[in-house]
């Protein structure tokens, strides 16, 4: 849905990072649920560099997003991404049973697979080089892609983790997109899944939404802001 300034529902969301971020902050899954279950809403961008001191009485943390729509505020992109999913059988079915078990992919996303991703993000973006991580990267690769050989097993031939897309294959989609190919054997089959996943309409309007949102790097460096 387009964005509109009047609309109920408020997302904070950051407005610049580094390129290689772009496309991955966390307010794109909300953007997408958002999407998926057609509701309209605005963005408040801040800046990632200098935080707003009273934005850590909403978001205690200091991250991106946080979400408002009347006297509801939540934060932590997750809880976000259900509460909206209960908003709409298209991501929440309806049935008791296949409740359960969209709530237990996303929780699995969030619990099971995207630590571990994160965690050898780091080793290979931000210590590479450093002898700790040296050590720590082939466990930690081992560990990843357990995981995701099990989560394969599971997804098997099926186009989602269940009858249907559900919250559970928005967030699961979300965690494996920040696997990098070059850097650990990922199944076909998961490929395959997050490109359909990436293929939805929602997704892809989405993207388009965080990085229209987005300064340019010449704007950040003309306010004097070193990135």
């Amino acid at each position: 849905m387009p964005q509109k300034t009047d609309a109920p529902i408020e997302v904070t969301a950051f407005s610049w990072v580094p390129p290689f971020a772009r496309g991955h902050v966390r307010d794109l899954r909300v953007r997408w649920a958002l999407e998926e279950a057609g509701l309209d809403y605005r963005t408040r961008l801040i800046s990632a560099i200098d935080r707003p001191a009273d934005y850590y009485r909403e978001q205690p943390f200091g991250q991106v997003p946080h979400y408002r729509e009347g006297d509801v505020a939540l934060f932590e992109s997750g809880a976000i991404v259900l509460h909206i999913a209960e908003k709409d059988e298209r991501l929440m079915p309806r049935d008791p049973v296949g409740r359960a078990r969209a709530i237990t992919w996303a929780v699995a996303a969030l619990n099971s697979i995207e630590p571990g991703i994160m965690h050898l993000a780091d080793i290979d973006l931000f210590c590479a080089g450093q002898e700790w991580a040296r050590l720590r990267r082939p466990d930690a690769v081992r560990q990843v892609e357990g995981r995701l050989d099990r989560l394969a097993a599971a997804l098997g031939d099926k186009p989602w983790l269940e009858e249907r897309f559900t919250v559970g294959d928005l967030l699961m989609v979300e965690a494996l997109r920040n696997l990098s190919p070059d850097r650990l054997a990922i199944p076909d089959v998961l490929t395959a899944y997050v490109a359909r996943g990436e293929a939805r309409p929602a997704f892809k309007a989405a993207m388009a939404a965080q990085m229209a949102d987005f300064i340019s790097d010449d704007a950040v460096q003309s306010e004097g802001v070193s990135a």
